[in-house]
Parts: C-alpha cells; sequence; structure tokens
C-alpha cells in the first residue's frame, strides 16, 4: 500500500523508518519531512494546517493510509476532514478525529474525563482571567512545588513548576493576562504536585481495543540533573527499569483499561496512539496527562524496540481488528540523545550547517529540526537531531549514544550529558 505520514519531526522520522521496513509499503511519503527523511521517504511539500492540500495529495499520490503524527492538525479535524470526502471512503487513517484529540486539546476536559472514569491523577482547579483572583486563593491552599499547566496546546512546553509561591502567581499572571502561550494559556490548570518518578507509556488503541507499547522515560529540563527550563524532551530511555511486571498490571487495570473504556463510552471518534504521561508515586500509578499521539523523543526508542512489522498494527487498529493482535518487543535497550540548538528552548538561530566526521553507523539517527538547503544539511528547529543507541543493556546502549555525538557538529550545538544514568544508578 501507499503510505503517508503526516509530520516533520524525529518522531515522524522514527515512523517512517518503520513502516519502510514492512513488506506491505509500496509507496512511503512524508508531509512534508526533514532534511533526513528522504533517506527513507519520498517528502512532500505540504503545510500539514492546510487541510485541503493534504486531501488534494492523498488523490494526486493514491495514498491507502494516512498516518498523523503531531497534535496540531489532530486537534485541528484533520482526520475528521479526511473521513467526510466522498472519494475516501476507504482511506484507512491513524489518528483520531477532533472528538478524541480533545483529550490533549483541553487538559481541562482530560482531567474531567479521568475523574468520570476514575483514572487516578492529581488533584487540579482551572482558572481564567474572569476568576484569576480565586486562582492565587488555590494557590495558597497548595505546598510547594506548584504546578500550572496551559489549557490548550503550547509545543509541549505549557507547564511551569516552581518552589516560589510569588513566583506561582507571577507565572498565572504571565499565563493568562500576558498570554505566555497565547491562547493556549487563556485558561490554566493548577494542579497538585506529584512526587515521584515519571515515566510514559504508549497505547495503541482502535477505540475499543487496545495494544501496550514499551514504555519509556524521557529527559525535559535542557540541563543536567533536571536543572533549567522545560522543553520538548532531551533524551529518552526503554525499557523504564522501575516499570516492572506488577507496576505495569497496575497502570493497565487503573490506566488503560478505564481510558480505552472511556473512550468507547464517550463514543470517541479514536483510532490511533494514546500516550499516557505516568507519574509513578510509592508503587502506584497517577496520570499527569493525555497526549493523542506518539511522544517525541520517546518514539525515537520505543518504536525500534517493537519487532511486529508496524503496518500490520496499523492497519489492525485503523479498521477495528486490534483484538487479534499480538506485540512483540525486542528484548535490547534503546536510548536517545537530542542534539540541540544553542539557545532552545529560548531563541536560537537556524540554518547552522551540520557537518559529520564520519559516517554514523554505531546508532540511528532520526532527524527533527533539519533541512537541506543548496545541498547542505542545515538546522532547522530548537530540536535538531535525536541519536538513538541499542545495546543488551542500558550502558552499551547510552555509551553508543554519547560515542555517536562526538561526530557531529554544527556551532552552538548543545545536549545533556546524563541522560538515562539516574535509572542506571536505581539499577545498581
Amino acid at each position: 500500500m501507499n503510505i503517508l505520514v503526516i509530520g516533520s519531526g524525529g518522531r515522524e522520522h522514527a515512523l517512517a523508518w518503520k513502516i519502510a521496513q514492512s513488506p506491505k509499503c509500496d509507496k512511503l511519503y512524508l508531509a512534508p519531512g526533514n532534511g533526513g527523511t528522504g533517506e527513507v521517504a519520498t517528502n512532500l511539500d505540504i503545510n500539514p494546517k492546510d487541510h485541503q492540500a493534504v486531501i488534494d495529495t492523498v488523490l494526486e499520490y493514491q495514498i491507502d493510509m494516512v498516518v498523523v503524527g503531531p497534535e496540531d492538525p489532530l486537534v485541528n479535524g484533520l482526520v475528521d476532514d479526511l473521513k467526510a470526502h466522498s472519494k475516501l471512503t476507504e482511506l484507512l487513517v491513524v489518528g483520531p478525529g477532533k472528538s478524541g484529540a480533545i483529550l490533549e486539546g483541553s487538559k481541562q476536559v482530560a482531567k474531567d474525563f479521568m475523574k468520570k472514569y476514575g483514572v487516578p491523577t492529581a488533584a487540579a482547579e482551572v482558572f481564567d482571567e474572569s476568576n484569576i483572583n480565586e486562582g492565587y486563593t488555590f494557590l495558597e491552599s497548595l505546598r510547594p512545588p506548584y504546578v500550572l499547566k496551559a489549557d490548550g496546546l503550547a509545543a509541549g512546553k505549557g507547564v511551569l513548576i516552581t518552589d516560589s509561591l510569588q513566583e506561582a502567581k507571577q507565572n498565572l499572571d504571565d499565563l493568562i493576562l500576558h498570554k505566555k502561550f497565547g491562547d493556549a494559556s487563556a485558561r490554566v490548570l493548577i494542579e497538585e504536585f506529584l512526587k515521584g518518578i515519571e515515566l510514559s507509556v504508549f497505547v495503541l488503541t482502535d477505540g475499543k481495543d487496545y495494544v501496550i507499547l514499551p514504555e519509556a522515560k524521557d529527559y525535559k529540563r535542557i540541563g543536567e540533573g533536571d536543572t533549567g527550563l522545560n522543553t520538548g524532551g532531551m533524551g529518552a530511555v526503554s525499557p523504564v527499569l522501575f516499570a516492572d511486571k506488577d507496576f505495569m498490571k497496575k497502570v493497565e487495570e487503573k490506566v488503560v483499561i478505564p481510558t480505552v473504556k472511556g473512550i468507547e463510552q464517550e463514543g470517541m471518534d479514536y483510532c490511533g496512539f494514546v500516550f499516557i504521561g505516568l507519574m509513578n508515586q510509592s508503587g502506584e500509578p497517577y496520570v499527569i496527562e493525555y497526549n493523542v499521539r506518539m511522544g517525541d523523543p520517546e518514539t525515537e526508542v520505543v518504536i525500534p524496540r517493537i519487532k511486529n512489522d508496524l503496518v500490520d498494527l496499523l492497519e489492525a487498529a485503523a479498521t477495528g481488528n486490534l483484538a487479534n493482535s499480538r506485540l512483540e518487543v525486542e528484548p535490547y535497550t534503546a536510548t536517545t540523545v537530542i542534539l540541540v540548538s544553542g539557545g532552545y528552548p529560548e531563541s536560537y538561530e537556524k540554518g547552522k550547517e551540520i557537518t559529520f566526521k564520519k559516517p554514523i553507523k554505531s546508532v540511528v539517527p532520526f532527524h527533527a529540526g533539519t533541512k537541506l538547503e543548496d545541498g547542505k544539511l542545515v538546522t532547522n528547529g530548537g530540536r535538531v537531531l535525536a541519536l538513538t543507541g541499542l545495546g543488551k543493556n542500558m550502558g552499551e546502549a547510552i555509551s553508543r549514544c554519547y560515542k555517536a555525538v562526538d561526530l557531529v557538529s554544527w556551532e552552538d550545538m548543545n545536549y545533556r550529558k546524563d541522560i538515562g544514568f539516574d535509572l542506571q544508578k536505581l539499577g545498581q
């Protein structure tokens, strides 16, 4: 079949890399793709926000399956528009419609959903400009740290955490009154802080049945030791050592099953991935958030650990036949280190030429913010490359990542030097 992957980041490169290995995949396209995805697929210069352009592309290239990578087109109804077209009734689409994507599009809707279906999560209240004073009072009732989340989409950066009550109140002002994240922060969720270790669990569902994909842990802060500003993710590891069979059984029974049951009972149009951000608090799983797509950079360590033909799984989801699917997982460890532009996650420059001392063979390089310009590979975003290492254990996988880092350079390149180190200590 001819397959179109929507998106341009490391997540989409990893998905395309795996899809391209399937004997079921005849032609593979990415829209728009990036400077590295041309190695596994044909890039098409299309803006995913232009739904008509996507529809025209599906018709022109006789696409049989569309896989939507990022959250923005999902929340804005690309899947609904594809399914509504009279000439695309046979098209297989992986990604939820707007009715399902609201679980990421609104933190408040997600919280209400969790409460309704008994999914364990932190206590929270939502505030806007009309009741911001009540927000100050609510902050005063909490113990630090204080967690504030923009209600809408903020490119993975809409969470502010501080130990200072005064700073928390200022953050509330910045989000609501000064529109730090635009319309996304017109409403703000103030949430009870959960103490523990974070991990991400990924589910592929057809809206009634599911398979649980390999879990992962990502590293959000820009600096070593989880310091500095939040980013879209500076690295990830899979498997997660503390997510043993007993813990994952709790995750399935207390989180995954009620989540999928809720999706079905709400009548949501949901075929695709559910990213469940979790906190392991004293051995119990609590949901921090839902995303309605795969995470980035977690995809770059989860997808390489899937032994199945990914197209088989995606086809089963899109046709409502996941009940008959069984996931097979590779036994090795995958780690990824993200190379970012200097200044990220704040202001940074693009267009820096990326050079390689020699071809990278020890890891799988997934491109994120890159593009080809006059035959040269240059930076085109904050997160530029994800170097994914595979090994028989975490130490071997991490070692391969950092050896590969030494082969890449551009002006002001930055990266974290401690990805996975905390989990290695746990395992000692």
